[in-house]
């Protein structure tokens, strides 16, 4: 099975030589007189190096990666390696710090994460869009520092250190958008 230049979507795993992408970005430049092209930017799964490349002409083709996901859940690290355990087959899954990335900064215990398997081997993990965290350092902060909402410097119990409200205090728990690495509320 193929796909062309139209059947590509966000979010869907190519493979390229080998090697499986996810596609993060896509662009189609159609020019008088020209062949069409189609610039993708796309990460890879054995890594996640972002890369971008063109493709141009009526006939390219590009390969659906054979990735599957799996429904798993965070259980324990150890001497640098994550353990993700599935929730039907309770199989457990190894990922060390490199195929997590920066990945590492949202996980904790008992997180429901989606598990990238590429021929059958753990690749990287989908975060949710958003995990709930514990703030463990904060300065307090002061009234009348700001006329409008101000923002200070808080520590994570995962290291992430993000700026939050004036109000949120150690202790506290936020929503964190695993994306962007922005402080959404308090919970």
């Amino acid at each position: 099975m193929t796909l062309n230049y139209g059947e590509l979507r966000k979010g869907m795993a190519i493979e390229i030589d080998g090697e499986a992408y996810i596609i993060v970005d896509y662009k189609h430049n159609k020019m008088q007189q020209r062949a069409p092209t189609m610039r993708i930017r796309m990460r890879a799964l054995s890594n996640g190096r972002l890369t971008e490349k063109s493709f141009s002409g009526f006939d390219v083709t590009f390969t659906p990666a054979d990735v599957n996901r799996r429904k798993t859940r965070f259980i324990y690290e150890e001497d640098g390696l994550h353990y993700f355990m599935d929730n039907e087959t309770f199989e457990q899954f190894p990922l060390d710090e490199s195929q997590l990335g920066d990945n590492k900064s949202f996980i904790v215990e008992d997180l429901d994460i989606t598990l990238l398997m590429f021929n059958d081997m753990p690749i990287t993990v989908e975060l949710p869009t958003s995990v709930d965290l514990k703030v463990t350092q904060s300065d307090p902060g002061l009234k009348g520092d700001t006329a409008q909402g101000g923002t200070k410097p808080a520590t994570l119990e995962t290291g992430l250190s993000i700026q939050v409200p004036l109000f949120v205090n150690p202790g506290d728990v936020v929503k964190v958008d695993t994306r962007t690495s922005e402080y959404l509320n308090r919970v």
